[in-house]
């Protein structure tokens, strides 16, 4: 696995860091943010969606990201995209 960090929140104080890392060998973008509150939680797992299953599956997470990490998000996306051209 080789981890490539994007960035991380430039509001983060010294206790929080949501942050944007992409995984080059999976293809994959990697987020570390905020756990929502139950009430987001339950309303991710409770909303249906023609051909999805309802539910959080225990492999899968609901997490937040602020808006304001939006470029780094696009950037990880690039990153993601020039990774698979290789």
């Amino acid at each position: 696995m080789r981890l490539v960090f994007i960035g991380i929140d430039p509001e983060t104080g010294d206790k929080q860091s949501p942050t944007v890392w992409v995984d080059t060998d999976a293809k994959e973008i990697v987020f570390q943010g905020w756990k929502p509150p139950q009430e987001l939680e339950d309303a991710c797992a409770s909303t249906e969606i023609a051909g999805h299953a309802t539910g959080i599956p225990d492999n899968e997470a609901v997490v937040r990201i602020p808006a304001r990490m939006v470029h780094m998000i696009r950037e990880a996306c690039d990153a993601v995209e020039r990774s698979q051209l290789r």
